[in-house]
C-alpha cells in the first residue's frame, strides 16, 4: 500500500519506520510524538481494510497453487477445488496441451542452467538428475 503526502509516493513501511522512531526519539517534542501517534493509528486502519484483501488473494492463490502442485494429495485438491468454489472462482484442470507446455517450459529452465555460469555446481547436479530422472539429456 501507497500513502500519498506532500504530493510525492511514499511507501507506507516507511512512513510507519518513521512515526516510530519519532514517538521513541526523546529529542522529539509531546506534541510531535503524539501527531505521529495519531497517524500511526490512521495508517494502522487503512493497512488492515488493504490487508483483508491482500490476506485473501494470497489464500486463495495458496489454493490455486494447491491444484497444479504434484506432490498435493487428492484429498488436498479437492478440498483446494471447494474453497475455490465458495470464493466464487471457477477452476478447471489444466488440458494436456498446458501441462505438456508447462513440463517442457520445465525442461527448458534445467537446461538452461547447465549453460548459464551464475549457477551454481550443486545446482548444475541438481539439474542434470532432473533432466537424466526424465530422458531431457
Amino acid at each position: 500500500m501507497r500513502v500519498f503526502l506532500a504530493h510525492q509516493q511514499k511507501d507506507t513501511a516507511h512512513v510507519v519506520a518513521g512515526l516510530k522512531g519519532a514517538i521513541n526519539n526523546p529529542n522529539v517534542s509531546d506534541e510531535a510524538k503524539a501527531q505521529a501517534s495519531t497517524r500511526l493509528q490512521e495508517i494502522a486502519g487503512q493497512t488492515q481494510e488493504v490487508g483483508g484483501s491482500e490476506h485473501t488473494n494470497r489464500m486463495l492463490g495458496g489454493y490455486k497453487a494447491t491444484l497444479h502442485n504434484d506432490n498435493t494429495s487428492e484429498t488436498a485438491k479437492q478440498h483446494a477445488r471447494e474453497i475455490l468454489a465458495a470464493a466464487g472462482i471457477d477452476v478447471e484442470p489444466a488440458s494436456e496441451a498446458e501441462r505438456d507446455e508447462h513440463e517442457v517450459r520445465v525442461l527448458a529452465g534445467y537446461k538452461a542452467a547447465l549453460h548459464n555460469p551464475r549457477v551454481s555446481s550443486d545446482a548444475k547436479q541438481h539439474a542434470k538428475e532432473y533432466l537424466a530422472a526424465r530422458n531431457a539429456l
